[in-house]
């Protein structure tokens, strides 16, 4: 059953209570499951008090803009590429700014083992990009958890889903050694590291000063080597990267077209639709409709 915030470009789905029932009593998905997971873009005014508390862990990845949460009495501030969890039974808190308002996956999720998914600072953990990150690959597990949970409710599509979870959150708690197994290089190629970068980074809206000031360049001298090695500015290259991702969107999911455009840091649909149209030589309507080999 799909849930409504008022969020363009929303997502989000709440497992029906047969479900979660049949998850509780099966000898896999009791030690950990999900009872709710979306996704809200650019969430203005969103806005949550629990008190009374709940009785399920809350788990919130902020990817971009900012926020805050409060729990025992401490206010924390969250900024992108941070997530934090919220225990179970404790009164909280949390909300988005109002001048830069987050982009959060989110996550309701209990379980007889849940606790021990859990690390014991409620503060906010940055997961930072950088050459050895694997942030996509992170992402992409998490679409991989939505989309099997709401493709359909038989139990072997929740105990993958689950399984997938478990993967998910513990690279969030282990994240130094995630990293450094998944890093299969130590190049420090400032375009490779660039263009990592941005690949890391492509559900966000990057200014040409941001990316430069990750190169430790000047966005000038950045810009002039970036065209003498790829043929294409920083921002030109990185449009091309999100209307790749958007083609891979278009081919293996169902979502829709202002879902894509959000999900892609695009808040303007129409401008996408056009970008896409300019790169591609077709609108995303007709790339999705067109017969696939």
């Amino acid at each position: 059953m799909k849930i409504k915030s008022g969020f363009n470009g929303e997502r989000s789905l709440v497992l029906p209570r047969v479900i979660i029932d049949a998850m509780e009593n099966d000898p896999m998905t009791s030690l950990l499951h999900i009872t709710d997971i979306g996704y809200y873009p650019k969430a203005l005014h969103h806005y949550r008090r629990r008190d009374p508390p709940i009785d399920q862990y809350v788990f919130i990845y902020c990817i971009d803009g900012t926020g805050w949460f409060e729990l025992n009495g401490t206010k924390y501030e969250v900024t992108e590429n941070q997530y934090f969890i919220l225990p179970p039974g404790v009164p909280h808190t949390y909300a988005a700014s109002d001048d830069n308002p987050w982009t959060i996956y989110w996550v309701h999720f209990k379980g007889t083992q849940a606790k021990n998914f859990v690390a014991p600072d409620p503060s906010p953990q940055t997961i930072a990009p950088s050459l050895d990150s694997r942030i996509t690959h992170r992402i992409n597990l998490f679409e991989e958890v939505f989309t099997t949970l709401n493709d359909s409710f038989a139990m072997e599509n929740i105990r993958y889903a689950v399984s997938a979870f478990h993967y998910f959150l513990e690279s969030m708690r282990y994240f130094k050694l995630y990293r450094r197994v998944g890093n299969q290089k130590h190049d420090s190629d400032v375009i490779e590291s660039t263009v990592h970068y941005l690949e890391e980074n492509i559900e966000r809206h990057l200014s040409l000063e941001e990316i430069a000031d990750y190169s430790g360049f000047s966005s000038s001298y950045l810009s002039a080597m970036f065209k003498k090695r790829t043929g294409y500015s920083p921002l030109t290259y990185f449009n091309l990267l999100k209307i790749r991702k958007a083609c891979a969107l278009l081919d293996t999911t169902d979502m829709k077209m202002n879902q894509i455009s959000f999900k892609l840091g695009f808040e303007d649909q129409f401008y996408f639709s056009r970008l896409f149209s300019k790169i591609m030589g077709m609108s995303p309507k007709a790339y999705r409709s067109q017969p696939k080999a």
